[in-house]
């Protein structure tokens, strides 16, 4: 199960980075982002780096947060956050036609809760792909717990570099995650690459929308708030992903902004104005409430230095979140269903 007490978010600070690193590890990532003057080059330039130090440092907070799926969703008026994120996953695996037997590839896994709920759901072998050392770990052993092991696996590795051959899986996903990809059209081209022929790939991409203004300075704020507090190199429009997926080779099936038609706004659970208590932590006060905690812990010594910052930084993105989805400048949902072609 996901770790879920105040202890294990402590414990958890940091990842695998030494925790007397952990404030020397915030330093370098803020840096990195335009919030703090840094530039979209050195993050595309270094975003193995950039990421890497993103998931060490936020993923116990994700845990303690969202559980083992880190992801929004379409959803349903009287449907909790937890139902319609299982539904969201199970529409990925519906729309790939999964079926008992076949080979799928998770791209940019993270602790695995979508590969758990889709290997369950459609009786399926799942490979998680990750860069990161500390979620590949939490993944195996919460893949051991649900007693999967033996179906589900997980690989470490760049998803611009998979070392996998050619033509290797039946089906491919990527949810909310090929958007730290320095350039989507190599990206997706490693899907395409590994994907057997007349074969499908689906995605939910974090986008901005046809609402972005580039000279509008608040929808710049929000972009920049969000890809700091995300660890994104850029945030790429609907139309740049659609057209990066066409060039690396792929056929379009179809493609919606999934936001678009959601009875329930996707951020909701981060909403201010909103209160849930089944899912407390998501809320802003539950935000707060966790906020003040991680100050705690990290004031006794619980907690590594640097701590707080990160929490700070989350929030940060959590309020962009917010004000992008109400402008509609920003969708965490657009998504496609493509096909490699039988024949090159």
């Amino acid at each position: 199960m996901s770790k879920s007490g105040a202890l294990d978010l402590a414990s958890g600070l940091g990842g695998k980075i030494d925790k007397e690193e952990v404030k020397s590890a915030v330093d370098e990532y803020e840096k990195y982002h335009g919030y703090y003057g840094g530039k979209e080059e050195a993050r595309k330039s270094n975003y193995t780096d950039m990421v890497n130090k993103y998931y060490d440092l936020a993923t116990s907070f994700y845990e303690y947060g969202w559980g083992e799926s880190f992801h929004f969703a379409h959803r349903w008026n009287g449907e909790s956050l937890r139902e319609s994120i299982k539904r969201h996953e199970h529409f990925l695996a519906l729309q790939l036609g999964l079926k008992p037997g076949m080979k799928v590839l998770d791209v940019g896994c993270g602790i695995g809760g979508p590969l758990r709920e889709i290997a369950r759901f459609s009786s399926t072998s799942v490979t998680g792909l990750n860069n990161n050392e500390y979620q590949i770990t939490r993944g195996k052993e919460l893949n051991r717990l649900a007693g999967i092991s033996g179906t589900c696996d997980f690989v470490k590795a760049d998803f611009m570099k998979m070392p996998f051959d050619d033509n290797t899986f039946d089906a491919v996903y990527a949810i909310e995650a090929t958007c730290h990809a320095p350039d989507p059209v190599g990206c997706y081209k490693e899907i395409y690459r590994v994907l057997k022929p007349g074969q499908c790939f689906a995605v939910y991409e974090w986008c901005i929308t046809d609402h972005y203004d580039p000279n509008n300075a608040t929808h710049k704020r929000i972009k920049d708030e969000i890809e700091l507090g995300n660890g994104l190199p850029d945030i790429r429009s609907t139309r740049q992903c659609l057209q990066a997926v066409k060039d690396a080779g792929f056929e379009v099936v179809w493609d919606k902004d999934l936001a678009e038609d959601s009875p329930l706004p996707w951020y909701l659970p981060l909403d201010p104005s909103r209160f849930s208590l089944s899912s407390f932590r998501l809320t802003s006060v539950g935000r707060m409430i966790t906020h003040t905690m991680v100050k705690a812990l990290e004031y006794v010594g619980l907690a590594p230095q640097g701590s707080e910052r990160v929490s700070n930084f989350l929030e940060k993105a959590a309020e962009g979140l917010v004000e992008g989805g109400k402008k509609e400048i920003f969708t965490p949902m657009y998504f496609f269903l493509v096909r490699k072609p039988l024949s090159e």
